[in-house]
């Protein structure tokens, strides 16, 4: 009888924590962020959540205390700010540097937290937290009020779409606890909201080192009959965002296994899928229908956002990574040029014209800033003019991209209207930005057919043709050789012509400075140009000072496979400036000419030129039958 009993406990037991088991695999998860101003108090909220709600390992807390008397600011008592800032920087100086992000979980829900940065440089750090987060804890010191972080951070917040913020009062104990000084913080920090279209604030008074309406509600605050911190994010409802809009997968990998097989993975962005779902495949626009769907375990009946799955279709269709498959009768838009917020990340500016990657869902796509329609000034929210974007800076911008892409705005759908620039030369990840609207035009302009083409206009010329871009600095001979060339050529029968730096500017070009954005508008016009002039079956031969290796590049990339020819004409600087010819060296040491190539603007010499000409050693005769050579071997 004993050993009948004890199996059916040790069942019951087995039940127990099964069931236990399944609650904490299926309940919700919240993703929310802390930020503030510097010393508000953050770390040390978000350290003293993970150690009330018994969210760390018995060597992390032995860590922390052993931190906190080497390290900490509390004395003999734990400073639980130590458990966020891991950098020995941020030690040291008791501020947070980086995102620190940490896990924990309660009965009701599971958490990840992002401790977000202070400083006002650190503001791409924090809105990389702030980009997947569905909460902000925004943080102020009840000593001081709102600061300008406060705006700046909450600006941020609502550029990134999240709808729900906490105004968290922190450090009343320092205040005595007094409801006046708590509701003349909250009345100002709710007029910000509406100006930045927040429309939900929760305000709790705050003491994250006393632990005041942090768990539970504190006797310290009785004027106060709303819920604790941990309460209201164990409740709030964040839904899901553009659950109305249907289905979308944006597709990250063909999975061909065999012959037989052909599927589209990718993780579910929005709404459910089921077999049988007709679905969309865009940009292509062909319709099709979901045949299985496929989990981690086999086929399933129906599949929801977040989830990573393969789909197959009814129907033989070409489906590549960065397609979105989407519900046939909700699809999203198309286009090919956006109005956008871009939150600028790159110590170089951002410049109108320069060619960057775009990355959105996933999808990589070319992309340029054709227009900065003004920056904001994310402490005051007020709109001003600007040419660029400098580190933190955020601007409304129009992009062009080189080909249409599937998308939604970001406050329907962060994947397909959250992005990412990357500069093109050290893949590092300079911007981000939020789609707003596709620019009406886009869809408005099209492709002319003309039955004469380029390979029908270079026959009549009899020739192959060329760009041949000739680089330089001010002073290395690259005019002289081009007429050169262009007059050997012109002998021998050739259509050839010559866009020169200076005579453009008497032009096309007579609109443009030398700053480093005219100059890159510069290029792009005159890229533009040659582009038609080969089209017409020209030989072009330009020859312009083109500093920068981007501009260059995007130049190159206009044209087909060995129709650029990139020709360096490599002369050092004391050379060039010797023979200053226009005298211009000169009025720029005087400081007469600003921003001149060589003296205060850089020169970014070719990596990999299709020619080098060394103009010290070698006469302009030699280096031009060396280019001539060159394109008629």
């Amino acid at each position: 009888m004993n050993a009948a009993n004890q199996l059916i406990d040790n069942g019951n037991a087995e039940a127990a924590v099964a069931a236990y088991l399944h609650r904490h695999e299926t309940k919700g998860l919240l993703r929310f962020i802390t930020c503030g101003s510097v010393d508000d108090g953050k770390s040390t909220l978000i350290g003293r959540l993970l150690y009330e709600s018994k969210g760390l390992f018995e060597d992390q807390l032995a860590a922390l205390d052993k931190d906190s008397r080497r390290h900490g600011t509390q004395g003999e008592n734990i400073d639980y700010a130590l458990l966020l800032d891991g950098l020995s920087a941020e030690r040291e100086q008791g501020i947070t540097i980086d995102v620190a992000y940490r896990f924990f979980s309660t009965d009701k829900r599971k958490f990840i937290v992002a401790d977000c940065p202070g400083h006002e440089q650190y503001t791409r750090n924090m809105a990389t937290g702030a980009s997947t987060a569905d909460v902000a804890v925004v943080l102020v010191d009840a000593r001081k009020g709102l600061l300008t972080q406060t705006r700046r951070h909450s600006y941020i917040v609502s550029l990134l779409g999240i709808r729900h913020v906490v105004l968290a009062v922190n450090k009343m104990d320092l205040v005595g606890y007094d409801e006046a000084i708590f509701d003349d913080i909250v009345a100002g920090y709710r007029e910000l909201a509406v100006q930045l279209g927040i429309a939900h604030v929760t305000a709790i008074p705050l003491s994250a080192l006393k632990g005041d309406n942090l768990l539970q509600r504190s006797p310290n605050t009785p004027w106060y009959d709303g819920t604790s911190l941990l309460g209201f994010l164990e409740t709030v409802d964040v839904g899901t965002r553009g659950s109305d809009i249907g289905f979308r997968l944006p597709v990250q990998w063909v999975n061909r296994p065999n012959q037989d097989f052909r599927g589209f993975a990718g993780t579910i962005a929005v709404d459910a899928v089921s077999p049988g779902d007709d679905v969309v495949v865009l940009p292509s626009g062909r319709r099709s229908k979901v045949a299985r769907v496929i989990g981690a375990n086999g086929d399933l009946d129906r599949a929801v956002a977040g989830q990573s799955i393969t789909l197959t279709l009814t129907d033989e269709l070409d489906v590549s990574r960065g397609d979105v498959l989407a519900d046939a009768h909700k699809p999203p838009q198309v286009s090919d040029q956006f109005a956008a917020h871009v939150l600028w990340m790159g110590e170089q500016p951002l410049l109108p014209g320069r060619p960057y990657w775009l990355k959105v869902g996933t999808r990589t796509v070319s992309t340029s800033v054709t227009e900065i329609k003004h920056k904001v000034d994310v402490n005051t929210q007020d709109q001003l003019a600007a040419k660029h974007l400098e580190l933190n800076e955020v601007g409304y911008c129009n992009l062009h991209l080189d080909q249409a892409i599937p998308f939604e705005a970001y406050a329907d759908n962060r994947e397909l209207g959250g992005f990412i620039l990357i500069d093109r030369q050290s893949n590092a990840t300079v911007a981000a930005g939020t789609i707003d609207f596709a620019l009406r035009r886009a869809g408005n302009i099209h492709w002319q057919h003309v039955d004469v083409d380029k390979a029908a206009r270079a026959r009549s010329k009899a020739q192959e043709p060329r760009c041949v871009w000739f680089t330089g600095l001010s002073g290395s001979g690259k005019s002289t050789i081009a007429n050169l060339v262009e007059k050997r050529l012109h002998a021998m029968g050739h259509h050839c012509y010559i866009l020169d730096g200076d005579n453009v500017r008497h032009g096309l070009n007579k609109d443009l400075g030398f700053t480093d954005e005219d100059r890159v508008e510069n290029i792009r016009r005159v890229a533009e140009v040659a582009r038609l002039m080969v089209d017409a079956g020209l030989i072009v031969l330009v020859s312009f000072i083109s500093p920068f290796r981007a501009e260059r590049r995007m130049a190159r990339a206009l044209f087909e496979p060995g129709e650029f020819v990139e020709v360096f004409v490599d002369t050092p600087l004391a050379v060039a400036e010797g023979r200053d010819v226009k005298g211009l060296y000169a009025k720029a040491r005087a400081g007469r000419i600003p921003n001149f190539t060589g003296i205060d603007s850089p020169y970014e010499a070719p990596e990999q030129a299709e020619l080098v000409l060394d103009t010290v050693h070698e006469a302009p005769e030699v280096a031009a039958e060396k280019v001539i050579a060159r394109l008629l071997p």
